[in-house]
């Protein structure tokens, strides 16, 4: 047993009954806590947690869901959290604080070309202030530029404004009717063309978007929000000469490009932000889960300084201010983690050690693809990265939903390891494994957990 590990002298039945009488956890089926009980994580420290019964598991897709970069047990944060809330724990975000301003001003040093930050608290949410920002600039000007463009395979939230933008439609299923003055454009996987082999791809994909554009009517476009890496969608990276044509096209049209990095943001791709890849210059750009690693709630929807100024305009007109609220975002607790993560993020060179150690993990699961024909097509920037598995390489027929299952559950049940999938995202693609460990993962951390893939792809081919 590991010497770092946590000791686990307590009986926790009780605690995992109170959870299977009275907690409805996300994202599960509760009909099978009828036969297994839930996993209660105890403790964390660095990359791994406990379960109740005192199971060491090494986490690979940090908290879940993309957001503990840092990883667990940092004591820092937890201080300046305390020691803020105890100061000063919340006003109205109409308000200012000290940790509000102090981590604006950090953040926006690492964003050049951005201005003026806006808090809230979940990254659903940043995205629905980024959307009204959207409409109400669109109704200063006469209410018509007012649609918002999203992407197939994109993301952006479970609320069912975000819904509407979003481009995973199992995830919709059973939730409209949704708002109108939402569009659709065309994913950006060549792996899946829609257009068959092209030579240009990125460029056809790009030009897809003006397609829309064009189709909706210019007049009546006023965003586009995009993931710059697609994430819950299957690790999507953008194919070359896309994003160039994107911000082209935006500019031509006059549409605001919102850049969602709720999941890329705060060095998951090997950058502070995943648009800084590709050299684009975002309107507005939205973030949660990384910005304090979990360790309080904080969104934040930043946009330029020209973006704000038109909700300066006419001060004399009583509705002309951007009149939205959220009641958490005058939290201190959220600002105050994140400075500090961010000081962590800098001190301990986390975000070259996640550019260094993701050239790592897709170097193991290229190696990892040449074993395993089940592999179809490795992706991912920095530790941020997805294995597409299909039954034939040939005709790319994915595998089913369960296989792919099966072999998450294998690495976990066998290794000991967390692995994610696309999980009832994409009809017929939630084929893709994916795997964001924290940015503090060593070579012997990837190792261990491409050997748990390594092994759960042999036991489920067998």
């Amino acid at each position: 047993m590991n010497i770092n590990a946590p000791q686990n002298p307590n009986d926790y039945s009780a605690v995992v009954e109170a959870d299977k009488t009275n907690v409805w956890h996300h994202l599960v089926q509760h009909k099978k806590f009828e036969t297994v009980d839930p996993m209660i994580v105890i403790e964390g420290k660095g990359m791994r947690v406990w379960n109740q019964a005192g199971r060491e598991i090494l986490d690979a897709v940090s908290g879940g869901v993309w957001t503990v970069n840092v990883g667990y047990g940092r004591e820092s944060i937890a201080n300046v959290v305390r020691d803020q809330l105890v100061k000063m724990n919340y006003f109205a975000g109409a308000m200012g604080s000290i940790p509000g301003a102090q981590f604006a001003e950090r953040l926006i040093s690492k964003m050049p070309g951005m201005s003026r930050v806006y808090y809230s608290n979940s990254g659903s949410e940043a995205n629905e202030k980024a959307f009204k920002i959207v409409r109400q600039i669109s109704h200063r000007k006469g209410g018509k530029k007012n649609k918002i463009l999203y992407r197939d395979r994109d993301y952006h939230g479970t609320t069912i404004g975000t819904l509407a933008a979003g481009g995973q439609n199992e995830r919709k299923m059973q939730y409209g009717p949704f708002p109108e003055g939402f569009v659709e454009v065309p994913h950006c996987l060549e792996y899946r063309s829609q257009w068959g082999e092209v030579d240009d791809y990125g460029l056809r994909a790009a030009n897809a978007i003006e397609e829309v554009i064009l189709r909706e009517g210019p007049d009546t476009v006023g965003a586009l929000i995009l993931e710059p890496i697609t994430a819950g969608g299957g690790v999507i990276t953008p194919p070359e000469g896309y994003w160039p044509r994107v911000q082209e096209i935006c500019k031509q049209y006059d549409v605001l490009l919102i850049i969602d990095e709720v999941v890329c943001g705060m060095g998951r791709t090997g950058k502070w932000f995943g648009y800084q890849h590709y050299d684009i210059k975002p309107d507005m750009v939205t973030m949660a889960k990384g910005v304090a690693s979990g360790y309080a709630a904080i969104s934040c929807t930043v946009t330029t300084e020209e973006v704000f100024q038109q909700f300066k305009e006419d001060a004399a007109d009583p509705l002309s201010y951007f009149r939205d609220i959220s009641t958490f975002g005058g939290c201190t607790a959220g600002p105050a983690a994140a400075l500090e993560n961010m000081r962590i993020l800098e001190e301990e060179q986390l975000i070259e050690n996640s550019a260094a150690m993701g050239d790592y993990l897709l170097e193991r699961l290229e190696g990892l693809k040449e074993k395993h024909p089940v592999i179809g097509e490795v992706r991912g920037k920095g530790l941020f990265a997805g294995a597409e598995l299909v039954k034939d390489r040939e005709t790319k027929e994915p595998v089913e939903e369960a296989f792919a299952q099966q072999v998450v559950a294998n690495c976990l049940a066998d290794d000991a390891v967390i692995i994610g999938v696309t999980n009832r995202s994409v009809p017929g693609f939630n084929n893709t494994l994916t795997l964001s460990p924290a940015l503090i993962a060593r070579k012997a951390d990837i190792d261990a957990i491409v050997g748990a893939i390594d092994n759960a792809l042999a036991k489920a081919t067998s």
